[in-house]
């Protein structure tokens, strides 16, 4: 049904836009880039026959009427927006997706009982304020006010991007939906992992997306002389932070689906002939299951504060960010696996380690997800790729699972 094609077509065009030398894309919310995005993507919209707007939060919606326009509403997106220097497909590809599936139920004279929405949501990445999942965020009503105080690197607020884009902050909670008016939201996404490339499978139902907690360590000793302090001497934070973060590395494998990592650390005053002062890094852990990754943290923490004592250095932690996990509805897991079936592709299940819009979107609706091969597991880089095939296998997928849910049950 879909034209792979097509939908081809407009993610190159699209990956154009905030297209760096490096051959990256870097396309922050409310910026010119992002607005040029967003008028690419609404030509595309009216083209498939939708009507086109924006909602208070900046969410890009098409909507496509239902037999039954009050009927409660079947959604289908992600986002627009990337990282610095990422690729073109971590967002972009699940709302393109939406958007060829619509204009392919229009041009084949498709009605549905529901009316469908596709949404680009505005900053699921976070990039610039270091806040994500704005939109998403206003949709379901949970957006704190001070989130709009956020600022980014030139220290312009969120408010001021937003009134600068000629949105008016103070009608944020009008982007608000009624609890009852969202049937499911059903997301296509890249994998951002090699679970399906090492299965040999393009498509794959999404069980879950784990939740994440990041925790910022802080480790204190003693700046000394490197050449003139005996070994038995020393606090050093550096040896310390590298034994907890092999502790990290321990306790995550053990329980067989946890996953931690360490990718930013600092150290003080970074002399090469120095013993550092004070070193710190930031830990993101991440389980499908709260109780389990909650243990694994416990368990970190406990062996982090031996460390110290046995180390003579000052251990401190702060929580950044926590996030729940939420797991994918059994109705949209559902309809996905009879889409699959009817394609020929065997179910295949696995969870998604990455956070997406449907973990604020859980407490409005039921939520679901369809991934897509990634080549070599790549995300985030300019290197992200998936094939134009997979990516109309995904699409097709999608096409059938939004179809069954948007029925009359």
């Amino acid at each position: 049904m879909i034209q792979g094609e097509r939908l081809w077509q407009r993610l190159m065009e699209l990956g154009e836009v905030g297209k760096k030398p490096s051959g990256g894309v870097t396309r922050l919310s409310f910026t010119a880039e992002e607005r040029r995005a967003k008028d690419f993507v609404a030509s595309y919209m009216r083209e498939a026959g939708l009507s086109v707007y924006e909602d208070a939060a900046g969410n890009l919606i098409g909507r496509k009427e239902g037999a039954n326009p009050d009927a409660p509403v079947v959604l289908v997106g992600s986002h627009l927006d990337s990282v610095y220097n990422g690729g073109c497909f971590d967002g972009p590809l699940g709302v393109l997706a939406g958007v060829e599936v619509v204009q392919a139920m229009n041009e084949h004279g498709v009605v549905t009982h529901h009316p469908i929405e596709v949404v680009a949501f505005t900053d699921e990445e976070g990039a610039r304020f270091r806040f994500g999942m704005i939109g998403s965020r206003a949709m379901a009503g949970t957006l704190p006010l001070e989130a709009l105080e956020c600022r980014d690197a030139e220290g312009i607020s969120l408010a001021e991007a937003m009134k600068q884009a000629g949105l008016d902050p103070n009608r944020l909670p009008q982007a608000a939906r009624k609890p009852g008016t969202v049937k499911a939201y059903v997301e296509l996404h890249i994998e951002q992992g090699r679970v399906l490339e090492e299965a040999g499978l393009p498509v794959g139902i999404v069980t879950g997306i784990a939740g994440l907690v990041w925790v910022k360590f802080t480790i204190e000793g003693k700046a000394e002389h490197a050449g003139a302090t005996p070994m038995s001497l020393r606090r050093d934070p550096m040896a310390a932070a590298a034994q907890i973060i092999t502790v990290i590395e321990e306790e995550a494998r053990r329980t067989g689906t946890t996953v931690g990592t360490v990718g930013q650390l600092h150290v003080y005053p970074g002399g090469i002939n120095v013993i550092p002062e004070r070193v710190e890094f930031v830990l993101d852990l991440r389980d499908l299951k709260a109780e389990v990754r909650d243990q694994v943290w416990n368990d970190i923490a406990s062996r982090a504060e031996t460390i110290a004592k046995e180390r003579n250095v000052r251990l401190t932690t702060e929580r950044l960010q926590e996030m729940p996990p939420v797991l994918c509805s059994d109705e949209v897991k559902r309809a996905a696996e009879a889409a699959c079936q009817k394609l020929g592709y065997p179910p295949f299940w696995l969870p998604s380690g990455a956070a997406h819009d449907g973990v604020q979107l859980a407490p409005l609706c039921p939520i679901g997800m369809i991934f897509v091969r990634s080549q070599d597991g790549v995300s985030h880089s300019p290197a992200e790729w998936s094939t134009k095939e997979d990516c109309a296998a995904g699409a097709e997928v999608l096409y059938h699972t939004v179809w069954q849910l948007a029925q009359r049950e």
